[in-house]
């Protein structure tokens, strides 16, 4: 195994097996204009949905427990200490979101965001585990700004082996509650994922997807 890394990324001869910046640089080779493209067209999707549903008038109301959940599309690029030449890589990413309501201005909760991408059978997954909160500008309005703090977690596997570390991280991002139902919104959002699992190591990643969320 030792020898594939070198053989793959000479510049990485010598690292730890299992260090983490060095399974991900094996296939992180980078791809900048794809994911502007794809990013560019999920956020237009989710404007034009937005502007679509947004004829449903149900009120903006917020009290009480509340929970969402969706999918996405994000780029995800790392910084190492040992590294340098790499791109960022375009992915998948779910997230999941509950908590209170403290007034119709703020919701408080704990959030979790999540980006992975398997290749050439080796599989890396980023994300944050949050205490986040929420700000409603207007109360009447669905727009919100989000901003969390907490853990961030870089993890990577392949044929059975796998490593990961866990440091610290923020979220900043936002989005949108368009109301179908009395309880029910369907959400775009776009968030700035970012983590130092590790020392000399940092990862970072862009989230733009849609989610429901309950009321």
């Amino acid at each position: 195994m030792q020898k594939v890394v070198v053989q793959r990324v000479p510049r990485f001869g010598g690292a730890a097996l299992f260090h983490f910046e060095y399974w991900t640089a094996l296939f992180l080779l980078g791809d900048p204009m794809r994911y502007i493209s794809r990013g560019s067209g999920m956020v237009m999707a989710l404007l034009v949905l937005g502007v679509s549903v947004a004829s449903a008038q149900y009120p903006q109301t917020r009290k009480g427990f509340w929970i969402g959940f969706g999918v996405g599309y994000g780029s995800y690029g790392i910084s190492c200490s040992s590294c340098s030449g790499l791109g960022r890589e375009s992915s998948f990413t779910g997230h999941l979101r509950l908590g209170g309501t403290v007034s119709p201005h703020l919701l408080l909760g704990a959030e979790s965001i999540a980006w992975t991408k398997s290749e050439n059978g080796a599989t890396v997954t980023a994300g944050n585990l949050s205490l986040a909160a929420d700000y409603y500008p207007q109360p009447a309005g669905g727009l919100f700004l989000s901003a969390g703090v907490g853990f961030s977690r870089a993890e990577a596997s392949q044929g059975g082996s796998s490593a990961g570390n866990t440091g610290p991280g923020f979220t900043i991002g936002g989005g949108y509650d368009v109301r179908v139902s009395a309880n029910t919104s369907v959400t775009p959002i776009a968030n700035f994922v970012w983590g130092h699992p590790d020392s000399g190591f940092s990862h970072n990643f862009f989230q733009f997807g849609v989610g429901v969320t309950f009321h």
